[in-house]
Order: C-alpha cells, then structure tokens, then sequence
C-alpha cells in the first residue's frame, strides 16, 4: 500500500518498495554491519546474504494503525557488540527516513539472522 503525501504542489506517492530501499542504504552505512539477509527461512543453517542491488528483500515495511514499522534482517560482523550495532542501525534509518522522505517512523526492529567473520 503506497504512502501518499499532499502538499500545497500536490500529491507525492512512495511506495513501499521505495522505503525498504532507502532503509536498508542507510542500514548499510552503520558499522558492524556486514549485510541484509534475506527474510525467508534459514537455509541449513546459514543465512543469505543479499546484494546491493537486493536490498529491499531484507527489509519489510508494516503500518500498524497509521504508525510505519520497518523491519530489518541483518549480518552482523564477528567481535562487534550486536546491540550497539543494532541500535546503531535503528538510530540511522529513523534519522534518514525522516529526512528524506518525511516519515515518522515508530518502530525499527532488527532481526540479527547471523553473525560472520568480515573479510
């Protein structure tokens, strides 16, 4: 379901797609992080690591009563302290979402689907 804003130019539609997308550029950036994982279940044990160019497969979007909920399926770096990198993360998608796009966002969740040796 898209998210439409008005102004006084006129409508501006943002689709989800759009918002994963930018979230999941701005996870990027954090440090610790070594990439999105894919939603889907496990496989054998070993989460997928997703592309840049798949970004918005490791990221859903949710409204829940008129309020965005992102959620994140990330790859965090072996010796690197998962709660500092996820509030890391959830600092950083609140701030650029907001600047951005203009959304107020309520809920960052981070779902840690591994942890790898970076190279």
């Amino acid at each position: 379901m898209p998210l439409e804003l008005k102004s006084e130019l006129g409508n501006v539609i943002i689709t989800d797609h759009v918002i994963s997308v930018i979230a999941g550029s701005a996870a990027l950036d954090c440090y610790g992080l070594l990439g999105m994982a894919s939603r889907k279940q496990l496989k054998d044990g070993i989460a997928e690591m997703l592309g840049r160019d798949n970004l918005a497969r490791g990221v859903e979007v949710r409204r829940e009563n008129e309020r965005l909920h992102i959620d994140l399926y990330i790859i965090v770096s072996y010796g690197t302290k998962i709660s500092e990198v996820a509030h890391n993360i959830q600092t950083k998608v609140k701030y650029v979402l907001n600047e951005v796009i203009g959304l107020s966002v309520d809920y960052v969740h981070i779902f840690v689907q591994g942890v790898r040796v970076s190279r």
